[in-house]
């Protein structure tokens, strides 16, 4: 999963809605394939989140798009106000319909959000 970082992961999760790996200040997402991921779906990671990174230690969230899978793109917003320390996004897709829709999900948020087409980069 996780290619040429040097960074220490700290746990995996395996949940419902798909696998999450939390690195010191950051989060990548392999989210399963069909997932309508929305703010009632994502409950059980929001808490991991809380857990691990408080609502003082400042993270990230890539969203490794490996599978398929629907986004609520408003639900966002709701985020943004539980997670002060959140401070953005980075999604990766591997082909240029994810990338197109990847686009388009960053008009629904306020936080600086990139698209990356692998995931070493994303990382750094």
């Amino acid at each position: 999963m996780i290619g040429k970082t040097n960074k220490k992961l700290i746990n995996k999760h395996e949940l419902d809605i798909g696998l999450f790996y939390f690195y010191e200040n950051f989060i990548v997402a392999e989210v399963k394939e069909n997932v309508n991921l929305t703010f009632e779906s994502g409950k059980e990671l929001f808490q991991l989140a809380l857990d691990y990174y408080k609502s003082v230690v400042p993270y990230v969230y890539i969203s490794n798009r490996i599978h398929s899978y629907s986004v609520k793109p408003t639900e966002h917003y709701k985020l943004e106000n539980i997670f002060p320390n959140f401070q953005g996004y980075a999604i990766v897709t591997y082909d240029n319909v994810s990338y197109k829709v990847a686009e388009l999900e960053k008009l629904f948020t306020n936080r600086p959000t990139r698209v990356f087409n692998n995931l070493d980069d994303a990382i750094a």
